[in-house]
Formats: C-alpha cells, structure tokens, sequence
C-alpha cells in the first residue's frame, strides 16, 4: 500500500509539500530571477517581458496539462499496486509530450510577429519580444519535460527528488543569467536574449537528471514501450485528462493575454508593472503552491484506494490553510507594497501602478488559491471536465467581464478590483462543488488490499 494512503491526512500531505517549498520557491524563481534581471536593462525589455508572459504561460499550460492527465494515472495505479501500467503510461506520455512540444515550438517560432502585434506590442517592444522567443522556442522541449517530473516523482513517494531537480535549474539559471544578458566570463552581452538562453540551458540540464530517476531509480522509464496499440491507448487515456486540464490552463494565459491588452491601452508602464507584479504575486504563491502540487497525487492515489473519507479530511485542511496563508500575504504586502516596488523599478509612474496592484489584488489570494485547490480536488477525483468548467466560470464569466467594467469605471484600478471580486466569487463556488462532489461518493474507511476491490468500493450513491 502506498504511504499516500496509510498515514495520517495532514502528516501525509504536508510531509508531501515539506520537501517541495525549496522547489517551488525555486520554480517561481525562475520569472522573478530574469524579471530583476531585465529590469536593470530598462523600461521596454520589462514591457516587453509583460508582454512574453502570457505565451510563455500558454505553451508551459499546454505541457502541464499533459502532466495532469499522467500525474493523475500514475497515482491511481500506484494505489491499485500496478507498477506496470504506471511505468507504460509515464513512458508513452514523455513521448506525446515531445511530439506537442516540437510542433508548438515551430507554429510559435513562425507566428512570433502576428502574434504579439495582436497582444498591444508596438514597434519599441516587437524586436525585443522576437529576441527572447526566438531562442525560448529552441529549447521549449526543456521546458515542458520538467512539468511532468514534478508530479510523477510525487506519485511515486520522491518529493525531496522533485525538488531537488527544482532547486538545481534555478540555481543554474540564476548563475546564467548575469552572464548572458551582461556578458560576464568572456561571453558576449545579449540582453533580452540572454536570459532566455539562461533558462533553457538550465532547464535542459534539469531534464537529464528527471529521466535519470525516473529510469534508474523508479523504474518508471522503460525500453520496452509496448505494441502500437497500446501506446494509442495510453494516449487516449491520458489525453482524457490532458485536454480538459488543458483548456482549463490555456483560460489563465487567454485571459493574461485579455487583460494584457487591456492594461496596454494605458501605456508601456502599466504593462511593465503588472508584468513585474505577475512574477512577484507568483512567488507569494511559493509555500500554498507547495502543498497544491501534492493535491492531485494524494487525492487521485486515495480515489484509487477508496479512502474518500481521506479525500473529505484534505479538503477541509487544504481549505483552511490556503485562507489563513492568503490573509496573512494581504497584510503583508500591503505593508511593504512601496519597498517590494523599489525592488523592480525606479520609475515613477511604474511604482505607482505596481503599488496599486499589489495593494487590491493580494487581499484575494486566500480565496484564489482555494479555487485552485479545488480543481486539483475535482481532477484527482477523475472529473477534469468540472475542474475546466469551474476554471471556465472564473475567466470567462467574471474576471474578462469584470475587468472591462472595471477599466471603463475607474481605469487601471478597476482592472485590480475586477479581478479582486473574481476570486472572492470563484473561491466561494469552488468549495461548495467540491463539497457536493464528495458527499456523492460511497466511503470506506478500510482500504482494500487489492486492485479490484479498489475500484469496486468506490459508487456512487
């Protein structure tokens, strides 16, 4: 039995996210190492930065997606004991996840003009924008690999290796960083560009030690791939998974984008303020994001497992942890708003946005973070369509709606409140669907040793 399923709910999921705050400290590093960096470069590379960050976020959704729908299989035949098929569907799925990288990298590489003149970038931005693509698509297949790893190698009971394997590329990324885009160590100063090298020479380093514990030391990597069929089933079952979670990610770089354009219409600065603010209120996420990726695994396992009870008790602790978290970041940073943009820029009117952001918007992250949470919860409990339809309700019925009302009210500011409303509403519908999604579900409490009767003691009512 595995030990998602044996040991005490809150000892087992924050035993789980213990490991990963180094990890997911370092993963939101990442943006906020190359935002500081570029910031010392000036206004327009940060602009053009702001405007990068929604496709970046689009094609690294598309992976996760595909990791979703892996992460979830694997965890459910961990907890049926069925080695065999984890390890054909951890191997069949870095396989599709190649292929789809490869195409996005060409379609995005021959699409990087057209694209981002639709995004608001003017002529300033575009030549520093088509610099850091250019070399970001070389190297997408790095990128997308490390979505994968981090929730097969928590499926499989290795949360310090996941993040390990973190920790490692940010590292390298951070020593990278300084020397391409100033051209220290004899390299050449590139600028925009350099940092994009950066990331994905530590990213493709990342990558060869993931397949190194999955083959080596999970066994979960395998030579012998099966027959043709059978990877066509593995790719349907996975894509069962992958496109609703998908679509469900592709809504938050969709409505990046939206509101991207939206802020545009104010200027350069704004752009380059809520660009810097993105990254910043992505590492506030470091610690409840930690216990988030462990979500999936956990729930999908216990499913598996038919320990539901176990599932009712991690929603509850998941619950109250993100409000208590997320109330003590609002005060936080609305404390130290003016000091936390000191930290990007020096430019006045970009201070002054980058304050208000910070400001109205952190004061949401306990509830936005329980919406989270709960799609995790509905994909782990084999219901991706639900994640994406709740994911659906929060972009494209409140926070797209609500940021033209509120930008056509009160400017910028209104953009903040809009998406401030959103995520006090969308928090509140999640907990009651997943509430109500879990008292549909039959429990027992004593979980069975084999595979069959795990999939037989789970019915609805």
């Amino acid at each position: 039995m595995s030990v998602l399923v044996r040991r005490s709910v809150t000892g087992t999921l924050f035993s789980m996210a213990f490991p990963m705050l180094a990890g997911t400290f370092a993963m939101n590093a990442y943006n906020l190492t190359d935002t500081w960096f570029i910031a010392q470069l000036g206004t327009l590379p940060l602009a053009a930065m702001g405007f990068v960050f929604p496709v970046v976020m689009l094609l690294t959704f598309v992976a996760g997606g595909i990791g979703t729908g892996i992460t979830t299989l694997v965890s459910h035949a961990i907890g049926r004991h069925d080695h065999d098929d984890a390890a054909r569907l951890v191997t069949h799925g870095l396989a599709l996840t190649i292929g789809v990288a490869a195409m996005m990298s060409v379609g995005g590489y021959l699409s990087i003009t057209p694209i981002f003149r639709r995004l608001g970038a003017d002529t300033q931005t575009l030549p520093l924008i088509g610099e850091y693509m250019r070399t970001w698509y070389l190297g997408a297949m790095f990128m997308a690999l490390p979505f994968l790893g981090n929730g097969i190698l928590i499926s499989a009971g290795d949360s310090k290796s996941a993040s390990r394997f973190m920790i490692l590329g940010t590292v390298l990324n951070l020593i990278l960083d300084p020397i391409m885009i100033f051209g220290y160590l004899g390299f050449p100063a590139m600028g925009i560009r350099g940092a994009a090298l950066a990331t994905v020479i530590a990213q493709a380093i990342s990558t060869v030690w993931l397949l190194h514990l999955l083959r080596h030391r999970h066994r979960l990597l395998v030579s012998k791939a099966g027959r043709l069929s059978e990877w066509f089933a593995s790719f349907r079952r996975i894509l069962g998974f992958a496109v609703p979670s998908i679509l469900s990610m592709i809504l938050m770089p969709i409505s990046a984008a939206v509101i991207t354009r939206l802020i545009s219409h104010f200027g350069n600065e704004p752009v380059a303020a809520c660009g810097a603010a993105g990254r910043l209120e992505m590492f506030a996420f470091v610690v409840p994001m930690a216990l988030g990726i462990s979500l999936t695994p956990f729930v999908s396992q216990n499913f598996g497992a038919a320990r539901v009870d176990r599932v009712r008790e991690a929603q509850k602790v998941a619950t109250w942890f993100a409000l208590g978290y997320g109330g003590l970041v609002a005060v936080v940073f609305f404390l130290g708003a003016p000091w936390l943009a000191s930290v990007f820029t020096d430019d006045a009117k970009v201070t002054r946005v980058l304050i208000s952001y910070i400001r109205v918007i952190s004061f949401g992250y306990g509830m936005m973070e329980v919406h989270r949470y709960c799609g995790f919860f509905l994909t782990g409990l084999h219901k991706p369509v639900c994640a994406t339809v709740l994911n659906a309700i929060r972009v494209l019925g409140l926070l797209i709606p609500l940021s033209y009302l509120g930008a056509h009210l009160y400017g910028v500011i209104g953009v903040f409140a809009g998406r401030l409303a959103t995520d006090l509403i969308v928090g509140s519908i999640g907990i009651i669907w997943v509430s109500r999604t879990l008292r549909s579900f039959r429990t027992n409490v004593n979980p069975p040793t084999e595979p069959a009767a795990a999939r037989a003691e789970i019915v609805l009512q």
